[in-house]
């Protein structure tokens, strides 16, 4: 059950077309569902506008596949992150309608093309080549969401006038998401361009004293720039997901 098919319900039982015991049924049932492994919430795009996304580390192909079945079959996309190639290729040939996007590390299960849902661009900034699969994971994550993306690669501050020759992108879009490792300066740079919000994700790239990210993080939560909010180090997919609910509003 997500809002597009509690809609439908509800309008079908106004206009005469379904029956009120029959819609009961319909929204009777529990709000998740049980496997060998997991309790799959299939209630969750109800709730959130978003279906449940699995997070591959630390599952099986074989549970993973399972969720994945068992969200289809509850008549929702599956969308799973952080999955590895050796894994993504068990899974693809157990569930052959399955997308996998090596990028990203993405697994996607459901329309090739998901419709426009987001009000306006989201634009994920990356600082250099190296920040590229938490880039790519918050691009798929987004467009997986019913958003129109825009990518800028490569555009740290250690040549700023790369970032400077796109100042109409950052300009037009709705949301901002600014990708960098290092001391992690870009967002600051980005925040102080736009009037938009920009999320702020800091990449564990970077020499000894970057201490695996840490040192961008604590650079982008003390920002002087009052329109960043930061997430976690290489969660490309939490900057995503804010970004389409911000998107959606």
């Amino acid at each position: 059950m997500d809002r597009h098919r509690l809609k439908e319900l509800l309008e079908g039982v106004a206009r005469g077309d379904i029956d009120v015991a029959s819609a009961t049924e319909s929204v009777a049932s529990p709000p998740f569902v049980d496997t060998d492994h997991a309790r799959v919430d299939t209630h969750r795009a109800l709730r959130h506008g978003f279906p449940e996304v699995v997070f591959a580390p630390g599952k099986t192909a074989e549970q993973i596949i399972s969720v994945m079945q068992t969200l289809h079959a509850a008549g929702q996309q599956a969308l799973v992150t952080r999955v590895e190639s050796d894994v993504a290729s068990r899974i693809c040939g157990a569930l052959p309608a399955a997308d996998y996007d090596a990028d990203a590390r993405l697994l996607w299960l459901g329309p090739s093309e998901t419709p426009i849902e987001g009000k306006g661009t989201i634009a994920v900034i990356s600082a250099g080549t190296a920040d590229r699969p938490v880039a790519a994971e918050a691009v798929g994550v987004a467009r997986r969401f019913g958003n129109k993306v825009d990518l800028l690669q490569d555009v740290g501050v250690a040549g700023i006038h790369r970032l400077l020759a796109s100042t109409e992108v950052l300009r037009s879009a709705r949301v901002l998401i600014a990708v960098a490792g290092m001391e992690g300066a870009l967002p600051s740079v980005v925040g102080g361009l736009v009037d938009k919000p920009v999320i702020a994700v800091p990449t564990s790239v970077g020499y000894g004293a970057a201490f695996g990210g840490v040192a961008a993080l604590l650079g982008m939560l003390t920002s002087c720039a009052s329109n960043v909010t930061v997430v976690n180090i290489d969660n490309g997919f939490g900057a995503a997901y804010v970004a389409s609910l911000i998107n959606r509003l």
